[in-house]
């Protein structure tokens, strides 16, 4: 597992450096990933829009930049996204602020899903490839602590309701959880990885 995750950080991208890709290939009419459709493309434009907004108003709670200051040592959160994924999007800029907010005991990298078909085999979600996948890790010992996603538990259990109910996702599910993530305003994400990180500072003890 370590040689996978070294292997990964090697081909990783800052977020600055996985903007950047995404926004190139749109303006060539593409999007990330193996596959490439007009939907796909599609949706990578929505979630440039959905980003560019993010990073101008999402904001890290005092309590949320404390904790992460104060962590007990130095990680990295290796994320794996494609930039059609609208969960990611939406979350993202959430993890970037995080991690610029923890006076560099976070180092925030990124790296595609459909070029790293290993390391996603390692963190499947009901069988499923489902992402953004956050991987925690010591960035000292380069072991693996934890790991969350693709969604915060509000957002999972809205589709998961849904699903149940109507049988399959469809577009209105789609507006609904993007509105959701709106409303939430970052707050879960912020929670629930700071737990986790807790969580991680416990089991060291």
């Amino acid at each position: 597992m370590k040689s996978i995750v070294a292997k990964a950080l090697f081909n990783s991208h800052s977020y600055a450096e996985y903007r950047k890709l995404v926004t190139d290939l749109l303006s060539e009419g593409k999007s990330t990933g193996d596959e490439q459709s007009e939907s796909l493309t599609h949706y990578t434009s929505l979630n440039e829009a959905r980003m560019n907004r993010l990073e101008k108003t999402i904001k890290i709670s005092e309590e949320a930049i404390t904790k992460l200051q104060n962590l007990d040592n130095h990680y990295i959160w290796l994320v794996i996204s494609e930039g059609w994924c609208g969960d990611a999007a939406q979350i993202l800029p959430i993890i970037h602020k995080m991690a610029n907010e923890s006076n560099k005991k976070v180092d925030l990298r990124i790296v595609l899903r459909d070029e790293n078909d290993e390391l996603m085999r390692h963190y499947l979600t009901n069988g499923g490839r489902a992402i953004p996948k956050v991987i925690v890790i010591c960035k000292e010992a380069g072991i693996v602590r934890a790991d969350w996603g693709p969604r915060p538990k509000g957002a999972t259990e809205l589709m998961a309701n849904y699903k149940k109910e109507f049988g399959a996702i469809d577009e209105k599910i789609k507006t609904d959880l993007q509105l959701w993530y709106l409303a939430d305003k970052g707050i879960s994400v912020q929670e629930e990885l700071l737990q986790i990180m807790e969580n991680i500072k416990y089991d060291r003890l």
